[in-house]
């Protein structure tokens, strides 16, 4: 079956079905083309939340999905690919959370979006890579556990001051854009603007003109004059920036920095998600209340995305 002829039939189901589609922006060109949102994952889960859609299918990782579960309880949240996790988000669990609070009692808990419903539940606020610096500033204790990305840690505590205690959690494909990649795409491109993700390694992010998260990045991009930009993240966002800019150009920091959790999902599977009405994910009531505490105290900073 032809794209075109998927396409149709997802279109199809989806309006009888009642659904939404929301796509992350590091998700294959095919299924961006087909999202009713386009975004990275809060951002995502909020508009789900304000639609009268019954259905969200959600294409990106099982922590989005979770988190358009806690935003959204009486919607159905299913995922193309139930495989497509977040190896970063892995990295921590509920336990660890919990051995880190008995060793820091005094410790305030800030979680970073891309981690499981129970680790959330264990926090006292989430952030994501945008707001981060705000919602640590704002923290009044005088420890912060922060958690899992020990390179946005490192970032946020440079930015902000504050003395993180830090696991080591890391996304492995923001680890596989080095400095000399940076370097080397300066030296092709000497007039492209470097914008990198502050997942990145602080090698990286000193070479970098904007740290930027996903949302930061397409915004910066359409509202600035320069004409070349060198994009240190996944590589799925080129394809949104370059359709969205047309007569600016975009290079990859590192054409190897795929993630192939991201790529799992496709127009087929979108398509068999919403036929069979698989895979569902759901969170636990008491679960979602816990979590969704952290969630709503992050939502009074300004900057969601």
């Amino acid at each position: 079956m032809n794209n075109l002829s998927l396409v149709e039939k997802i279109m199809k189901l989806k309006e009888k079905r009642k659904a939404v589609i929301l796509v992350h922006n590091y998700q294959r060109p095919e299924v961006q083309d087909i999202a009713d949102y386009l975004g990275d994952s809060l951002e995502l889960s909020r508009k789900a939340a304000q639609t009268d859609a019954k259905v969200i299918v959600f294409c990106g990782v099982h922590f989005m999905a979770e988190t358009a579960a806690i935003l959204s309880p009486d919607k159905t949240v299913l995922m193309p690919d139930i495989n497509a996790g977040c190896p970063m988000a892995d990295m921590v669990n509920a336990e660890k959370v919990k051995e880190l609070k008995r060793k820091h009692p005094e410790a305030a808990v800030v979680s970073y979006v891309n981690t499981t419903a129970e680790v959330k539940t264990e926090s006292d606020v989430c952030c994501t890579s945008a707001n981060a610096t705000e919602v640590v500033k704002s923290v009044k204790s005088r420890e912060i556990i922060f958690l899992p990305d020990k390179y946005l840690g490192h970032y946020v505590s440079c930015r902000t001051g504050k003395n993180l205690i830090l696991v080591n959690g890391y996304c492995p494909v923001h680890l596989k854009i080095l400095a000399q990649d940076i370097k080397s795409k300066k030296e092709k491109y000497p007039g492209a603007e470097v914008l990198v993700h502050p997942e990145c390694i602080p090698e990286v992010i000193a070479l970098a003109d904007k740290t930027l998260s996903t949302s930061g990045m397409c915004k910066y991009a359409k509202d600035s004059k320069v004409k070349e930009m060198i994009i240190g993240t996944e590589v799925g966002i080129i394809y949104r920036l370059q359709k969205e800019n047309p007569d600016k150009k975009f290079y990859p920091a590192s054409e190897i920095a795929i993630c192939p959790n991201m790529k799992l999902n496709n127009l087929e599977k979108v398509l068999w998600a919403l036929e069979d009405m698989k895979f569902e994910v759901k969170v636990e009531k008491e679960t979602r209340i816990k979590a969704k505490k952290a969630i709503d105290k992050m939502l009074q900073f300004s900057r969601i995305n």
